[in-house]
């Protein structure tokens, strides 16, 4: 009898095998429906196979279904990604498929033209509709083109003069032109556009880092080698990956220039029946240029010959809800099997990439100076015990005299802070309690926006009340601390006249609305932005000559091993912003430890002293990238029975040289939506099979069902 070994979305460790019938023929990659208890699941076929028997009596695939199959560069790496993140495979699978959840999109009802009816009778509106209507528009859009009402739209579909036609969602997805408009490089971004078009046109497996200054013109040079490749293969298909879908809007307009078509967009603000159409394209060869956040990694590309990750070292690209993955990584995992380019884009790479980087396994492009006429800012630390913001304020003298000076110029400001909502804190003046959400250790922030208390960890929110919670004192709640409102605030009763906006995930919380701010930023309509991270990397605005960092030491307070490194990558990044056109521009880090050392390398723009030291510090204490890390994480409603689990756990350690396991500990945040959790980390030396101690560990241990496990291989969040 044929076996088929079938990947279902559900979580269990592997596929689930069914008898093919005679008259069905399966191959991997296959998508069908099989029978799993009442239901039919759709399912991916990872084996076929020939046996001469079963002790036990399969039940039988349903049917093939028309969908495509996954190409089988994108079935090896659905697999190899499962056995790397220790996922299920079948929910690792579904992500694949995730473009094929939402239905066709629905036909559009357009009016056109029927030549063989005139109108009853003629009038200066309905010429004017008859002359606009040169092909199908809806009925909106006409009565818009001929600058007439509804109602005269109406009265000629009455008579038959207009009729509706249904015509289908637009699927076509224009070719680019590799030859279109090509870009003026320097001598920097030409070599490395040399080097990686070669490296595309030769085939095979290449990692690069694209190692440039801020506003150096990293974009320019690789889209330069994706126009070698969609050159030098009419087939070839690239992907380029974002940490934000804030900076999806202006890299699709730089493609559609560079290219004369618009690529494809792949992320959570794209509709789902567009999402289906640009799978299909995808998986047909029609979509050539795809842009999208780290879960475009998972279309199904049959022919992907160059893969850009660009802000590699952002931690936006790690996954921690649901399936937990690193995209930089499985980006170079991907371009591994499919025998890609892959390209890391940072002007603060990881210290994994530079790690490789410097060891030779991959290949280091170098882009040292801004493009064109732009110079990197000056970047000058300002001790706030020396002087301090004057009292109930944020903003130092010096700070808001440089402010003063920049709106007088006619230039911009951008004044960051990493901190969302008017305070992150928020206490009783009587009692000393702090607002915290229910069932959850993290604190409630103040947003004055919305009027309301908000969990940035778990989305819960609250009318902010009028007497504590804790001792009823009457307005006793105060807020502590700034966040960007609260900053903003400030900076409006400074600069009453100054035109001032917000950036951040409260204030632009979709697609269409950042790209409305980031134009109005641009085209000079805002003077002082206040943003956090959302603004503080790949944005050009012109007019930009100030930066303002309200609190340089907000992220080396982290207590992980990487609180130094986004520090730095994060200062730098949102610094980077200023002078990136014809005027120069400076940085000033407010700061109450300028003798830290990330502060000092930061302020003398010297990169590799920060980078050598840190990574001194990884090796003595065996970190990444000179080890790995795994972390387990257990939760449950039931404090006792999460204790039970953590001690299964710990008393079931294999053994194991060059590795280490702490804990279990209470995790920093002990109680997340009323679920107690505990944490075990994994130290390994890098030689080390981690993954498969932790199989064999795993596999000793039977959880009660009421605690969950979730397994972080090479984790980014500590808490």
């Amino acid at each position: 009898m044929k076996v088929a070994s079938v990947l279902v979305p559900l979580p269990v460790p592997e596929a689930f095998d069914y008898a093919v019938p005679d008259d069905l023929e399966l191959a991997r990659g296959d998508q069908v429906a099989v029978p799993l208890g009442p239901r039919l699941l759709r399912g991916l076929i990872s084996e076929t196979r020939e046996t001469t028997g079963s002790n036990r009596r399969l039940k039988a695939v349903e049917a093939k279904l028309d969908d495509p199959a996954l190409p089988p560069g994108a079935m090896d790496f659905v697999e190899w990604a499962a056995r790397w993140t220790l996922s299920p495979p079948g929910e690792m699978a579904a992500m694949a498929l995730k473009g094929l959840r939402a239905p066709e999109p629905k036909p559009t009802v357009k009016l056109v033209r029927d030549p063989a009816v005139e109108p009853a009778r003629a009038t200066a509106a309905r010429t004017a509709v008859l002359e606009a209507a040169t092909r199908p528009l809806t009925a909106a859009d006409l009565a818009r083109a001929a600058g007439v009402s509804g109602g005269v739209i109406k009265g000629l579909v009455d008579e038959g003069v207009l009729t509706r036609v249904e015509v289908s969602a637009a699927t076509d997805f224009p070719s680019p032109d590799p030859a279109h408009a090509p870009s003026d490089l320097n001598a920097d971004q030409a070599a490395a556009a040399q080097a990686l078009g070669a490296a595309v046109a030769a085939g095979g497996f290449q990692p690069f880092l694209l190692d440039g200054v801020t506003g150096s013109g990293k974009t320019e040079a690789y889209l330069e080698a994706a126009a070698r490749a969609l050159s030098h293969d009419p087939a070839a298909q690239v992907l380029i990956l974002l940490p934000e879908i804030a900076l999806t809007q202006a890299l699709i307009q730089r493609v559609a220039a560079r290219f004369g078509a618009a690529p494809a967009e792949w992320h959570s603000g794209v509709s789902g029946p567009r999402r289906r159409q640009v799978w299909q394209g995808v998986v047909s060869g029609r979509v050539r240029i795809v842009v999208g956040a780290r879960s475009a990694l998972f279309l199904p590309f049959p022919n992907l010959r160059l893969i850009v990750v660009d802000e590699e070292h952002d931690g936006s690209f790690k996954q921690e809800d649901g399936l937990v993955y690193h995209g930089r990584d499985l980006a170079v995992a991907r371009g591994m099997i499919e025998g890609a380019t892959v390209v890391l884009a940072s002007a603060t790479p990881s210290l994994e990439t530079l790690a490789n980087a410097r060891a030779g396994r991959y290949g280091w492009l170098r882009l040292k100076a801004r493009h064109g006429a732009a110079v990197l800012p000056t970047l000058e630390l300002l001790d706030l015990r020396a002087a301090p913001p004057e009292r109930d304020r944020w903003l130092s003298p010096r700070l808001v005299a440089e402010m003063a000076e920049t709106w007088a110029r006619g230039e911009q400001t951008l004044l960051f802070l990493n901190r969302r909502g008017y305070a992150p804190v928020v206490l009783c003046r009587a009692c000393g309690h702090r607002l915290t959400a229910p069932d959850t250790d993290s604190w409630l922030v103040e947003h004055r926006y919305t009027g309301r208390l908000v969990c940035h960890l778990t989305g819960f929110s609250m009318p902010k009340p009028a007497r504590c919670p804790e001792c009823g004192a009457a307005d006793s709640l105060t807020p502590v601390g700034p966040g960007v409102e609260r900053v903003e605030e400030e900076v409006r009763s400074l600069f009453p006249d100054a035109r001032t906006a917000v950036f951040s995930s409260d204030t632009v919380p979709d697609a269409a609305s950042a790209r409305a701010l980031i134009e109005r930023m641009r085209d000079g309509e805002i003077d002082v932005l206040v943003a956090t991270q959302a603004a503080a990397k790949g944005h050009n605005f012109p007019r930009l000559t100030l930066v303002g960092v309200v609190d340089a030491d907000l992220g080396l307070r982290g207590g992980d091993l990487r609180a130094a490194e986004r520090t730095f990558q994060l200062l730098m990044q949102a610094t980077g912003r200023a002078g990136r056109a014809d005027r120069p521009g400076r940085a000033l880090l407010q700061t109450w430890t300028p003798e830290h050392p990330v502060l000092q390398t930061l302020a003398a723009g010297d990169r590799d002293a920060f980078v050598d030291a840190e990574l001194v510090e990884r090796e003595a204490a065996g970190l990444p990238p000179y080890g790995r890390l795994a972390a387990l994480i257990l939760s449950g409603e039931k404090a006792d029975a999460v204790d039970r689990a953590a001690g299964l756990l710990a008393g079931s350690i294999p053994n194991a040289e060059r590795l280490e396991v702490y804990g279990p500990a209470d995790a920093p945040l002990a109680l997340v939506r009323g679920r107690r959790r505990k944490r075990l980390l994994v130290r390994a030396d890098r030689d080390v099979d981690l993954q498969g101690f932790l199989r064999a560990w795993l596999a000793r241990v039977k959880l009660p069902s009421s605690v969950r496990l979730t397994v972080d291989v090479d984790p980014y969040s500590f808490l």
